[in-house]
């Protein structure tokens, strides 16, 4: 009796455990239900105007000060540090301080002007992205969109795998621990990427206070770094002069020198990685009293300081550390298998400041190398929810913070394992997403300025846009395995979208039914008996057209003359879209026809949310007549995947029997 007990126990346990996993996984998700059902219900829901000034509202006292804010894409941006001069050494060799400052010219010059003019145009944190959304529609924009979005996740995910890569090698190569942890770098990779998740899974709360500390830490032990390696040029003048006499020797005059950095430049492309990461965290920036969710200027203030401020600072370093490491440290370490390969700048901290402040350098630099894949992953949990599953193309769950951490992660894992945690393989991909990202950038804000007629601002983001457009094309030419990742990246978000559209194909995708007043009083005629609604193709909608047409369906279905039809026509606007609201409008047709008029992205879910409507607020099961369209069920089928029509009968119905379990509740469906 014990054992049988203790049985029943433990099986009615497991499905308990399983519902509790599964309800902490989608919490997100589920607390948006009560409002979604509401909204195809067709119950009271607010106005987008009282909703946006609600949003407003909290937005003035929620959020965090633009200058913590900096510190979590501070994350992303300043911890390039770790690696970025031993990159241009490698690149440009003796020239790295001169390519470096043409990197900081285009950085203070044409990516910190572009991107301030996204955080205006695009305040939401959808980016450049968004703005280019706006000037395609159908299938070719949501192509359009899921290729930024691959190149969009090239970038993001190898910041996190490339900086975790780094971070693992700063702990791998410390001095005090290399026979400890040598040739364990994908093993901790993979561990600290695998920690990133579990913080995300955990809460993200706590983060920009963490990246505060974090930033303020690292850039205080920089500017020690940076303060002692001058001090030990001004201590060693001949330093200066056997790199001016190996200039000189190398690339003979100024004007050559200037043209080699530029060749060089996008190599060093990975010194503007924080841009996008920028406006992506513009959710998080407290925005002003006044600022609403159309309108929110103290937001967009907020991250133009961020923006400029981190730039300025980030070209401080950039420039001081190409100067000091070039002039510093040997030519031969920066190659692989040298001591200052990825480090530079630890290197530096061991050799003139000991090992103990070398150790605590290493540490801050492991810690925010590591955390600095934290403003990446919220970069695309900010991103990728809102466009897949708005698009249809991602399951429910997609919406949800936790699921998409976990598939994240899982993907890092796989990319480290690719590139067996080297941070020179993934220098490529990383810097080919960077450049997609701001050449998309440069050009969304071109078409703005050109819109808004404002020549000046058209003319030098044109010039902006042809700068990144080459340097996007040479590096791919260059490293053509970044833009072999970021295709598969492309591929694979496009293989996944679509199977998921296919797959949620017959899903009742109405977010709202709202009626105008005719269609209100035509419904409210039938609170008490039953109402039958034609479905419609129209064409002349002339009289004889509807009377040829309820002639037609009286006789096929056997309709009683004395019972009253009304017409339903549906108008598809851009069948690629996915979640619309649908809005209904009645109109009296030749005096005596009664019509509702729908525009949606598909017939078949306009005419199933508009019959679950009714019944809803009538009472009353509403009755569909349909023709049998002639053709082909498959080319039907692909008509109404890829244009909203098709075979409208039997998918208006399967959209209705998955809306809708209870079949003595569902509304009927004639076809004749």
């Amino acid at each position: 009796m014990v054992s049988s007990g203790s049985t029943e126990t433990a099986e009615s346990d497991a499905p308990s455990a399983r519902i509790r996993l599964r309800s902490w996984l989608l919490e997100d998700v589920n607390a948006e239900k009560p409002a979604q059902r509401s909204a195809v219900e067709g119950a009271p829901e607010e106005s987008p105007e009282g909703a946006g000034a609600a949003a407003g509202d909290s937005a003035a006292h929620a959020g965090q000060r633009w200058w913590r804010v900096m510190c979590l894409t501070g994350l992303d941006y300043f911890s390039t540090l770790g690696y970025q001069p031993g990159i241009a050494a490698l690149a440009a060799g003796v020239l790295s301080p001169i390519a470096t400052i043409v990197l900081v010219v285009v950085t203070l010059l044409g990516a910190l002007p572009v991107y301030r003019r996204v955080a205006k145009e695009s305040p939401h944190g959808e980016g450049s992205i968004a703005m280019l959304e706006r000037l395609l529609s159908f299938w070719k924009g949501k192509l359009f969109v899921l290729a930024l979005l691959g190149f969009a996740a090239t970038d993001f995910l190898i910041t996190i795998t490339l900086s975790a890569a780094d971070a693992s090698a700063h702990l791998v190569e410390n001095p005090h621990l290399t026979s400890l942890l040598g040739n364990k770098q994908v093993l901790i990779t993979m561990i600290m990427i695998a920690l990133l998740g579990a913080v995300f899974l955990k809460g993200f709360s706590e983060a920009i206070g963490l990246a505060v500390l974090l930033v303020g830490t690292y850039l205080v032990l920089n500017v020690v770094v940076v303060a002692v390696g001058l001090w030990k040029i001004i201590e060693a003048p001949h330093v200066v002069t056997d790199w001016t006499d190996a200039l000189t020797a190398q690339h003979g005059n100024p004007i050559i020198m200037v043209g080699v950095a530029l060749v060089t430049f996008p190599k060093l492309a990975l010194g503007l990685s924080g841009f996008e990461t920028g406006v992506a965290v513009m959710p998080h920036i407290k925005g002003g009293p006044d600022d609403t969710e159309a309108n929110p200027a103290g937001r967009i203030r907020g991250t133009r300081k961020l923006l400029t401020t981190s730039a300025v600072i980030m070209s401080c370093f950039l420039i001081a550390t190409s100067f000091i490491t070039t002039l510093l440290i040997p030519a031969d370490q920066f190659k692989a298998g040298g001591e200052a390969n990825g480090r530079a700048l630890a290197y530096l901290a061991h050799e003139y400041l000991g090992g103990t402040f070398g150790s605590v350098y290493d540490l801050s630099t492991i810690a925010i190398l590591w955390f600095a894949g934290a403003s990446a992953m919220a970069g695309m949990l900010n991103l990728l929810p809102r466009y897949l599953p708005r698009y249809g193309m991602a399951p429910h769950w997609a919406r949800a913070v936790r699921p998409m951490v976990i598939v994240l992660t899982l993907i890092g894992f796989l990319v480290t394992w690719i590139f067996d945690a080297d941070v020179d393989a993934q220098g490529g991909a990383y810097a080919t997403g960077v450049l997609v990202l701001i050449s998309s950038a440069a050009i969304a804000v071109t078409i703005a300025a050109y819109r808004k007629r404002e020549r000046g601002w058209t003319i030098a983001f044109a010039v902006i846009s042809a700068i990144f457009l080459y340097t996007t094309v040479l590096n791919c030419l260059e490293r053509p395995d970044g833009l072999k990742i970021g295709a598969c990246f492309i591929a694979g978000i496009i293989l996944v979208s679509l199977l998921s559209r296919l797959r949620r194909a017959f899903e009742l995708r109405v977010t709202n039914v709202a009626m105008d007043d005719v269609a209100e009083r035509f419904i409210r005629d039938y609170a008490h008996r039953p109402l039958r609604l034609i479905a419609n193709e129209p064409s002349n909608r002339d009289i004889a057209e509807y009377r040829d047409k309820i002639r037609q369906i009286r006789a096929d279905n056997d309709i009683p003359g004395e019972d009253d039809l009304v017409f339903v026509e549906v108008t598809v606007r851009d069948a690629s879209d996915f979640e619309a609201e649908l809005t209904v409008r009645g109109e009296v047709l030749h005096g005596r026809y009664r019509v509702l008029t729908l525009e949606s992205s598909s017939i078949p879910n306009a005419l199933a949310a508009l019959a679950l409507n009714i019944r809803d607020r009538t009472g009353q099961q509403p009755h569909l007549y349909f023709e049998w369209t002639e053709g082909s069920p498959f080319a039907q089928f692909l008509r109404f995947f890829l244009f909203g029509q098709g075979e409208v009968a039997p998918v208006t119905r399967e959209v209705l029997r998955e809306a809708e379990p209870d079949r003595s509740r569902r509304p009927r469906v004639h076809v004749g």
